[in-house]
């Protein structure tokens, strides 16, 4: 559990276990995975009375976990906020069948439209609670937006509803709080953020370090290594960069200091892992299943096609460690001094079994719902085969609480994201916007990528990256379809802009997280993070480009595609750390030397280049790809310089 966790009352705790346990039934249910019908077929009747019953369950929580001040004197106030959730959910869940009858979300009778204002206003102050300031002033301006829509200027003028009729639009369509993000929230991630729950309170992440030091440990800049592969598997499993830092990051960042390696570059190299991870398959976070929602696929088709663009980004991560650790001189741990690939693979091999389980469900059998349950049911029944790591009722209980808190603080995301999601299709304004960046764009698909890559960075500093994805995914995804680009890899590369403010400045939370384990400068560490993971600030521009790098195409084509871009992040790692792997140093001092290293670089930004066709440049790849090994070459002619392993 973190420390918040532990501060909550033991009442408050009991309900957060309870409330956990109560959804994931609910969860489980919905997908009959007891029986052929739902258990509770009786009860709910429409797919609106889990929504509300999910509702119900967790949100109240948000006002007893996080209180309006730290004392307990507003314990009565959160209290009294809680019930009044609890009881406007309860009235929606009992009419929910009735409301889809008689169409409520158009035409409510004057009781619904007042609970449908408290509700509002309760979800928005659960965001401002959970979500933070940024996120609530900007969800709260957009939800507002339909009762003034008709007096805005052109471009983002929309249809106009009068207060009531946007309140109970809000609370009793499926198209705001209900909407999408919500749906797939309830439908699709509450199992897979179940199961990365389990797998850290079961000692998975202690395994998944032990297993990379086994097997990287001991070549150079080893415990880099370890910390890419380690946080970058846990990071997949809990879909947070900033949960992920503060839980392996305790681990992995001493061990890097240890082994020689600067507090700065250390917290950095923990960051970019981090990052990375939740773009990782077969997880990757909480977006990528609202993204399968938004593109109407299997999540499975976008785990596939996000596996090569986060080969390629690990690549470029391990190809800069190795380069600075050639740079500095920094050495493996001994083998004997390292745990045995085959002893470590004993003790946790049931971790490897319910993942196993979960890929097997997931890929071969397709069956993605109910795949993180039965995963999650396999690690839990072997775990307590572990004299070692099972569980007593203490234990137990800390895994539902910090469920339920998990499982609270998602939902609550979700909802208020939908309320952005209703205004814009309300109002009509998403069709309008589209249209405008289009006709701001003209013909150019490049300047509309440039324009959604600033975008997302934007938003993402501010907001969630679900959040920032919905509203892009709304506003500017169709634009750039309607453009020529393959769908899947506009979400993608909305998604990888949105997760860039993890490591760059002047934001950078995942950096600053890291930053504060290693004692380190948060703003320097920002910017070491930046330098390690720029390979990710190019990736989104090379698949976009050249769709056979998310698997559209054919198998040599993704395999070319693929090894072209892995030789280009070789030149361009080289010219960011002064070494080439299997060619040397390179110089960083006179002006020769520099003018090479920036040649090498752009170099390598050539060879992975794809064709430029897609965005009206008829220039072909192989142009690219001669272009950029000759200036690639020049430059390490440029710069090469033969020095001694240990030299600065």
């Amino acid at each position: 559990m973190t420390n918040r966790t532990e501060k909550i009352p033991t009442i408050i705790q009991w309900l957060s276990g309870g409330a956990a346990v109560a959804s994931g039934f609910l969860a489980m249910d919905s997908l009959r995975l007891f029986s052929d019908a739902p258990l509770l077929s009786n009860i709910i009747t429409v797919q609106n009375h889990y929504y509300y019953a999910l509702l119900g369950l967790l949100l109240p929580l948000c006002f007893l976990i996080y209180p309006t001040t730290t004392n307990s004197k507003s314990i009565w106030l959160d209290s009294t906020l809680s019930f009044l959730t609890l009881s406007a959910c309860a009235f929606f869940f009992i009419n929910a069948e009735t409301m889809l009858d008689y169409g409520w979300e158009f035409a409510a009778p004057l009781h619904a439209a007042w609970l449908s204002f408290m509700l509002w206003a309760l979800i928005l102050e659960a965001l401002r609670r959970s979500g933070g300031m940024v996120l609530f002033i900007l969800v709260l301006l957009f939800s507002l937006y339909p009762m003034f829509a008709d007096k805005l200027p052109g471009s983002i003028s929309g249809m106009a509803s009068s207060p009531t009729e946007t309140a109970s639009y809000h609370v009793m369509s499926i198209e705001s709080i209900l909407g999408l993000p919500f749906r797939a929230f309830a439908e699709l991630v509450i199992g897979f953020l179940i199961f990365g729950i389990a797998l850290q309170h079961t000692g998975g992440g202690k395994f998944f370090i032990d297993l990379a030091l086994a097997i990287f440990g001991h070549v150079r800049g080893g415990s880099a290594k370890v910390a890419i592969v380690s946080s970058g598997l846990m990071g997949s499993m809990s879909g947070s960069v900033i949960t992920n830092v503060l839980t392996t990051g305790q681990m992995t960042i001493p061990a890097m200091q240890k082994n020689g390696f600067e507090k700065e570059y250390a917290a950095g190299v923990e960051a970019c892992a981090s990052t990375g991870g939740v773009l990782l398959p077969p997880i990757m976070g909480s977006t990528a299943f609202v993204m399968a929602t938004f593109l109407n696929v299997p999540y499975t088709n976008v785990a596939l096609a996000a596996a090569v663009p986060a080969f390629l980004y690990f690549f470029g991560l391990f190809i800069q460690v190795d380069a600075y650790a050639a740079r500095k001189g920094l050495k493996g741990t001994p083998r004997e001094d390292l745990p045995s690939p085959i002893k470590t693979l004993q003790r946790g091999w049931y971790y490897v079994a319910a993942f196993l389980t979960l890929i097997f469900l997931l890929v071969y059998l397709q069956r993605e719902a109910i795949a993180p349950f039965i995963a999650t049911g396999i690690l839990l029944f072997l775990n307590q085969l572990s004299s070692k790591h099972r569980w007593n009722l203490s234990k137990a209980g800390n895994f539902l609480v910090a469920t339920g808190k998990l499982l609270m603080e998602l939902l609550t995301i979700m909802a208020g994201v939908g309320l952005i999601v209703g205004a814009l299709s309300v109002t009509g304004l998403s069709g309008t916007l589209v249209n405008d960046l289009l006709y701001l764009a003209g013909d150019s698909v490049l300047l509309l990528l440039l324009m959604g890559a600033f975008t997302s960075f934007i938003l993402g500093i501010g907001m969630t990256v679900t959040a920032a994805y919905v509203f892009l995914a709304i506003v500017l995804a169709p634009a750039l379809i309607q453009g020529g680009l393959d769908p899947m890899s506009v979400h993608l590369f909305i998604l990888y802009w949105g997760m860039l403010s993890f490591i760059t400045p002047p934001v950078a939370l995942g950096a600053f997280a890291a930053a504060s384990i290693a004692d380190a400068s948060a703003l320097s560490t920002g910017f070491k993070a930046m330098r390690l993971g720029s390979i990710i600030y190019f990736i989104p521009f090379f698949f976009v480009l050249e769709p056979a790098l998310i698997m559209s195409g054919n198998l040599e084509k993704t395999v070319f595609a693929t090894l072209e871009v892995a030789v280009g992040i070789i030149f361009i790692a080289g010219s960011l750390q002064h070494y080439v792997l299997g060619v040397g140093f390179l110089d960083k001092k006179t002006p020769l030397a520099i003018f090479g290293r920036v040649l090498t670089g752009f170099g390598g930004g050539l060879i992975a280049l794809p064709s430029l066709e897609v965005i009206g440049l008829e220039v072909a790849s192989s142009t690219l790809l001669i272009s950029g090994f000759g200036l690639g070459l020049i430059g390490i002619s440029l710069s090469l310089r033969k020095r001694n392993a240990g030299e600065n």
